[in-house]
């Protein structure tokens, strides 16, 4: 299977500094996402992955890059049989998602004026691909209203 990429440009009144918090701050993530690393956020270190119910922990579940204030890169999270239990993903969908190649998230970010402009780049497979079309617009929007307001979007 071939990758392809999603690709998400949007803007936050906010600074390079407080957008890697945001992204990087296990307590700020969970509060925007619903999830938590668990990594010093070093080239090479692995992650784990908190979501509502079981980590997942990988040793290809890697930081790639991490450039405070610029950039981040990590290769996606591993789909086990308990995350997929958790978050309603069926057996067939989640052996899709393991024959894809892992996939990678990477982070730009970038001063503009008053704001920071923040580019999401997912690479991933077919599968994934489909289901983070559906995320990270929800997911990003809930960065942007937590980092402008100080609250959490109402959750859906």
């Amino acid at each position: 299977m071939t990758a392809g990429e999603f690709v998400y440009t949007t803007y936050i009144k906010t600074t390079p500094e407080r957008l890697w918090e945001a992204l990087t701050d296990p307590a700020f993530t969970r509060r925007y996402w619903g999830v938590s690393f668990e990594t010093d956020w070093k080239p090479g270190s692995t992650i784990t992955w908190h979501e509502d119910g079981p980590a997942m922990a990988d040793p290809e579940q890697v930081v790639l890059e991490a450039e405070p204030g610029r950039r981040l890169s990590y290769t996606w999270h591993t789909f086990t049989p308990e995350w997929a239990k958790s978050v309603g993903v069926d057996e067939e969908t989640r052996l899709k998602l393991m024959a894809e190649p892992r996939s990678t998230v990477t982070f730009e970010i970038e001063p503009a004026g008053e704001t920071v402009g923040l580019t999401v780049v997912h690479t991933a497979g077919e599968t994934l691909l489909g289901m983070s079309r559906h995320g990270w617009p929800r997911v990003l929007s809930g960065l942007k209203t937590l980092l402008e307001t100080g609250e959490p979007l109402p959750a859906t």
